[in-house]
């Protein structure tokens, strides 16, 4: 009895035992490949409003990416203006120089006129009180003014005679006095009239110089308005294209995060399906060999790739050090900012000769610099490396601006994203910025890789 009791025991020892390692195998299974909670699975009608907002903000960034293409255009256009307008203000202002200078030269022979003309008045002063003395002397000898006369009105041979030597008395030039007046007088007239007209030319070409001149220097200041209106209404394009392009993107980011949520749910459905799996079968393995004890299956991670291109990211940090470095006509260098340079436009009128920063291919100069000699041109840029399409663009590319008819005018990097570093224009900083489509060149440039 007592070795049935101990072979009743015994079993039932052994069956706890049992019973207790397919608990604590269970326990630990579980512990170890359990699957979490259910992640959020978002409906389908979320997705689906979430691709519609994504969608109609696309379509909102190519409506405002065309306008600002328009606008981009229209503002070069008068750009162009601008600097035609500055050009015919240098005219103008040329021709008023020499309308003045022609002017001096005019009241200088005026004022020369007015002195011989001064003389000639002295003269036929000198000349009328000659004629007085004569006239004088004659009426006291008692003859009258003239030579003839004294003659004719002689009383007697001895009062002819008399009078005779009085006239030689008084001398030829006496007798002629009142011919060099007159001769005074025309001269005198005739330098006058001529120093007047050349006066009034001249300063009529003054006044018309002058005239065109502050014409020509409202053209360019009306020019200059429009042009800084235009540019106003970009920048606002711009921000406003920018602040759709972020809505786009966080719609975006919406869509993935909801597609990802489904992927995960998608995921736990099937990790899931596969723990229970894997617990029957090790619930079945337990009860066939109880001595042995359950392993969890190792977990997999995603293995991270390294980053790819670490020339490139080298490249890419040393363009993002620059942001906020202030926009200089030609500035930069591969040692960092330098100051602009003038051009006689725009980029004096904001005083980037006196600034200390960097232009768009200057900054490309810098952010290259040890990878490859860049020119201080972005058109020679543009032909510096491979081509790619826009399609095939990475982070890290060159992106140009321009056109066959008007070459190349601005170069950015290209970061990912959809968003570029520049170094945008006069009066503006080095900057993150969505690419702009308009007027971009087909090909990106590649220098690495």
């Amino acid at each position: 009895m007592r070795g049935e009791a101990g072979s009743g025991a015994g079993a039932r020892r052994g069956m706890t035992i049992g019973a207790l390692g397919i608990a604590l195998l269970l326990g630990v299974t579980g512990t170890a490949v359990a699957v979490p909670p259910p992640p959020p699975n978002p409906s389908d009608s979320e997705i689906n409003s979430s691709k519609a907002d994504a969608n109609a903000k696309a379509g909102d960034v190519g409506r405002l990416t065309n306008q600002l293409a328009q606008a981009e255009s229209k503002l070069a256009q008068l750009n162009d203006d601008v600097e035609l307008k500055m050009e015919e203000a240098n005219k103008a202002r040329v021709d008023a120089e020499t309308a003045q200078d022609e002017a001096a030269q005019a009241d200088r022979e005026a004022r020369s006129a007015r002195t011989e003309s001064d003389a000639a008045q002295a003269t036929i002063d000198k000349a009328r009180a000659d004629l007085d003395k004569f006239a004088a002397a004659s009426f006291q000898q008692g003859s009258t003014i003239g030579s003839v006369s004294a003659y004719l009105t002689a009383n007697s041979p001895k009062e002819l005679l008399g009078r005779a030597q009085m006239l030689d008395a008084v001398g030829g030039s006496r007798l002629n006095a009142l011919d060099t007046m007159k001769r005074a007088q025309t001269d005198k007239s005739n330098k006058d009239a001529t120093a007047r007209k050349k006066l009034e030319i001249a300063q009529e070409r003054k006044r018309a110089a002058e005239a065109a001149k502050h014409e020509a220097d409202n053209a360019q200041s009306a020019a200059q308005h429009a042009q800084d209106t235009q540019a106003a209404q970009n920048q606002k394009l711009e921000a406003d294209k920018a602040s759709v392009e972020k809505q786009l993107f966080e719609a975006q980011q919406k869509v993935n995060g909801l597609q990802g949520q489904r992927q995960r749910y998608e995921d736990w459905k099937a990790q899931k399906a596969r723990e229970d799996e894997e617990r029957a079968r090790q619930a079945a393995l337990a009860a066939e060999r109880p001595s042995q004890g359950g392993g969890g299956r190792p977990s997999a991670r995603p293995v991270q790739s390294a980053p790819a291109g670490a020339s490139v990211e080298a490249v890419v940090r040393r363009a993002l050090s620059q942001l906020g470095v202030v926009y200089a006509w030609g500035g930069g260098n591969t040692s960092g900012p330098t100051r602009g340079i003038r051009d006689g436009g725009t980029a004096d009128r904001y005083g980037d000769y006196n600034k200390i920063g960097f232009d768009c291919s200057g900054l490309m100069i810098y952010a290259f610099a040890g990878v490859k000699s860049l020119p201080h041109y972005s058109g020679y840029q543009y032909n510096a490396g491979r081509k790619v399409p826009l399609s095939q663009m990475r982070r890290g590319d060159m992106l140009f601006w321009g056109g066959s008819a008007r070459g190349i005018h601005h170069v950015a990097m290209y970061l990912g994203n959809g968003q570029m570093v520049e170094a945008p224009q006069s009066g503006l900083r080095v900057r993150i910025a969505p690419v702009r489509y308009g007027g971009i060149m087909p090909y990106a440039t590649r220098l690495i890789g």
